[in-house]
């Protein structure tokens, strides 16, 4: 029987992630669609896209409310193309603000909910387990410690595997690319993918860099971004920053190509921050966000760690810097001990191994495509 699913992916990391979804499910069956909510990864994978990920990767309260009208929009456009196209069934894919929100509607009109990668409720409110229980069908987790969370609520849970695992090993596996490095020591910059982050956190990066220069005259930086609009945007912030390394390049769709390649590593907190821990380069975390965004978060977060590695290894294996404590002085800092084989490298690379085991082996991607069509 032919299939008609839903797939929504609001962000760069669930794009990737539900494109390789929906390539092992077409390797089983080839008749199945897609459509829905993604970026240039699903597009490239089949899927027929409402919206893409460029206008939803929007993080922060503040920046949420901000486009409120736009998300609002985007929302009644999903549940008419359901209303006229009635899927079988709907993946959707992290992204919770909009997501679980979007699962409530679905439920509502019978249609089947999967959820794969779930909303970190084990951080900042476990309040929503219930309501999750209410909305989804079947949850599928990413990390092993998540199905622990949810035991007692009634909502089916797995844990696939971590979908960066074999990504990451195939990658590893693969031929080295020539990158426009200007020197054989090498400094990478992961300033994010949205917009607001790179505004905020691309500078404290190039400021970090330029201290670095002078302690280590020969190295290089090189920042990598996800596409051409976020390429435009780094180099628009990069023309207005005053303090910049001399020896620095941009480069575009070879993130993890620039980790493999560097020594070490300034990385935005995210999804990013796991991919270059399972390369195994060694890095530091940075994060800021609005004064608000803060204080809220600070508020509501009930974990002691917001960088995946630490919070999958439960201990610090890289150093966090975050709002106020993410000066350039105190990245450069971090940063330096990365730069030889010293105690604080050989410890995260010890980290990092630790990781990768509690992590596992499985195929993420194939596991949840069986769990879709066996549904």
């Amino acid at each position: 029987m032919k299939k008609s699913i839903l797939i929504v992916a609001g962000e760069v990391s669930g794009d990737l992630h539900a494109a390789k979804v929906v390539q092992a499910v077409k390797d089983r069956a080839p008749e199945t669609t897609f459509w829905g909510i993604g970026g240039d990864d699903m597009c490239a994978a089949g899927v027929g896209l409402l919206q893409h990920t460029d206008r939803m990767g929007v993080m922060g309260i503040v920046e949420v409310l901000k486009q409120y009208r736009f998300f609002r929009t985007v929302f009644k456009q999903v549940l008419a193309e359901v209303d006229r196209r009635k899927p079988d069934a709907a993946l959707l894919v992290d992204y919770p603000g909009f997501n679980l929100r979007l699962a409530a509607e679905l439920k509502k009109r019978g249609v089947k909910v999967f959820y794969y990668i779930s909303p970190k409720v084990w951080a900042w409110n476990k309040k929503r387990i219930p309501k999750m229980a209410e909305v989804i069908d079947r949850l599928m987790v990413v990390f092993p410690f998540e199905v622990g969370v949810f035991e007692g609520s009634g909502l089916p849970v797995d844990f696939v595997g971590n979908p960066l695992v074999a990504q990451i090993d195939d990658f590893l596996a693969s031929d080295q690319q020539t990158l426009p490095w200007m020197s054989e020591r090498r400094i990478a910059l992961l300033p994010g993918s949205r917009k607001q982050e790179i505004d905020r956190i691309l500078p404290t990066m190039l400021s970090a860099a330029k201290k670095l220069e002078a302690q280590f005259p020969n190295v290089s930086f090189m920042i990598a971004t996800p596409n051409d609009r976020i390429e435009k945007i780094v180099k628009n912030q990069i023309s207005r920053c005053k303090e910049r390394p001399l020896l620095l390049g941009v480069v575009c769709g070879h993130a993890r190509e620039v980790m493999r390649q560097a020594e070490a590593a300034i990385v935005t907190s995210g999804t990013a921050t796991l991919e270059t821990a399972l390369i195994g380069t060694p890095h530091i975390l940075v994060y800021k966000t609005s004064a608000f965004t803060y204080w809220f978060a600070r508020s509501v977060v009930k974990i002691l760690h917001i960088g995946l590695v630490n919070i999958v290894a439960n201990r610090t294996v890289c150093p966090e810097l975050i709002q106020h404590d993410a000066t350039p002085e105190a990245l450069a800092i971090a940063t330096a001990r990365l730069m030889a084989d010293t105690p604080e490298r050989q410890a995260m690379l010890k980290g990092y191994a630790e990781v990768r085991q509690l992590l596992g082996a499985k195929k993420a991607a194939e596991n949840v495509a069986a769990i879709l069509l066996a549904e």
